[in-house]
C-alpha cells in the first residue's frame, strides 16, 4: 500500500470508522460534536476527501448513507509513526523517548511497557 497521509481530523474521523462501522453522518457528527465543535457540513467534506483517498467507503442502497472504513490501521500507522518521527526528531526514537521523559510524560506504566518493548527488541536481535 502507498503511503497515505491523513489529517488530525481525518485520523479522528478513522478512528471512529474502525471502533465501529458503518456509521452515518449524522452518527459521526454527534460523536464529534463536543470534542471538535465541528458542524455536519465540516465532517462531510472531510469524508469527501476519505473517500477520494480510498480510505473510506460510502453505501448509499438504503434510507441514510453508510461511512465504513477501506483501510485498517495497521496498514497506515507504521507509516505515520515514521513520517511522524522523521519531520520531528530526524527519524530518532532516542530523541523522541528523551523528550517525553524530559517533560515527565511517561508514567511508571509506560516506562514498564518500554522496558518489556526493548528487552523483546533484544532478545529478537540475539535470536
Amino acid at each position: 500500500m502507498e503511503h497515505m497521509t491523513l489529517s488530525e481530523g481525518e485520523w479522528k474521523i478513522m478512528k471512529l470508522l474502525w471502533a465501529s462501522a458503518p456509521r452515518t453522518l449524522g452518527e459521526i457528527s454527534r460523536e464529534l460534536a463536543e470534542e471538535t465543535g465541528w458542524t455536519r457540513p465540516t465532517i462531510f467534506v472531510m469524508l469527501k476527501r476519505l473517500i477520494a483517498k480510498e480510505a473510506v467507503r460510502i453505501d448509499d442502497s438504503g434510507r441514510y448513507q453508510e461511512y465504513y472504513p477501506r483501510i485498517v490501521h495497521q496498514d497506515v500507522a507504521p507509516k505515520e509513526t515514521e513520517s511522524f518521527l522523521n519531520r520531528v526528531y530526524d527519524g530518532s526514537i532516542g530523541m523522541l523517548v528523551t523528550a517525553l521523559t524530559e517533560r515527565k510524560a511517561l508514567s511508571e506504566e509506560d516506562i514498564a511497557e518500554l522496558r518489556q518493548i526493548l528487552d523483546r527488541a533484544e532478545k529478537n536481535r540475539k535470536e
